[in-house]
């Protein structure tokens, strides 16, 4: 049983005068998958990394499982991490790649075969161990990724854009097997996007974030504008912000007295209008 807590995370950098990130605030549940979306410069990446350990907490508690873990080591704290490049090594085969990690801490060679050989099924790899990544599409590349994440059965599986380098149909079908690998193996995992589409589809709660210019125009601040299921988020969207980016096409906005405001009420979804009229124009 895996959970997380981000309590009020601030991040700013060295040289900086202005906070990156702030007042980030979540709890994460067991098993849940969480997915992180918003523009670019809106820190959901600097969050992520900070969860890692690749970036220190300015200000702010993280929790995993009620232990704080603000001062550990990223190789302490039992995280498995994908990024958005593949980082394979070329000259390795898939069964080395995928193993590479178990074997640098010396795990039993019986267990590093077994749960090698487990993920690839998992993964659809069985048939691909022998080869080098350069006899791969990006695809499996990004499969094999994926595998020497899993190998690990770490706590949290951390997820930086993994699909952002792969062409609109084979990002569809890497969701779905995004979601299957989930759903079999059921670890805590935040999944970082800037893909709604992605986050939609694959959360089971997101957490939208903003990017506002600083006072200085030299940079912008990350936060949370908003955390819900999908459904929450596109039927009763916090402000506008939210209303603009969610759903598609984006900009489900319109003024009372709009043409598309008498449309949609003569069409019978009434409720709908006000809610989200009301929603709206809330600041």
């Amino acid at each position: 049983m895996t959970t997380l807590t981000l309590n009020k995370l601030y991040k700013k950098y060295p040289n900086s005068d202005f906070y990156s990130v702030e007042n980030f605030d979540l709890d994460i549940k067991d098993k849940e998958f969480i997915v992180f979306v918003g523009p670019s410069g809106c820190g959901k990446s600097t969050t992520l990394r900070m969860i890692a350990g690749l970036e220190d907490i300015t200000e702010g508690e993280l929790y995993i499982d009620q232990n704080l873990v603000n001062d550990i080591a990223p190789k302490d704290r039992d995280i498995a991490m994908v990024f958005q490049n593949y980082a394979l090594y070329p000259h390795m085969t898939v069964y080395d790649n995928m193993a590479f990690g178990l074997k640098l801490r010396k795990y039993d060679k019986a267990d590093i075969d077994k749960r090698v050989q487990e993920a690839a099924e998992i993964l659809g790899l069985k048939e691909l161990l022998d080869r080098k990544p350069a006899d791969l599409s990006g695809g499996q590349r990004q499969r094999v990724a994926m595998g020497r994440a899993i190998v690990r059965d770490a706590k949290v599986f951390l997820m930086d854009e993994p699909l952002s380098n792969l062409d609109a149909k084979l990002r569809v079908s890497m969701r779905a097997e995004i979601a299957k690998i989930h759903r079999r193996i059921g670890a805590t995992t935040i999944y970082v996007t800037h893909d709604q589409t992605e986050a939609m589809t694959l959360a089971d709660r997101i957490v939208i974030m903003s990017a506002t210019k600083n006072e200085a125009g030299t940079g912008t601040i990350g936060r949370i504008e908003q955390i819900g299921t999908p459904q929450e988020l596109y039927n009763e969207p916090a402000n506008k912000f939210v209303a603009g980016f969610i759903g598609s096409p984006a900009g489900r906005l319109c003024s009372e007295g709009s043409p598309s405001f008498r449309t949609i009420w003569r069409l019978g979804y009434r409720q709908t209008v006000k809610r989200t009229v009301k929603t709206v124009n809330r600041p």
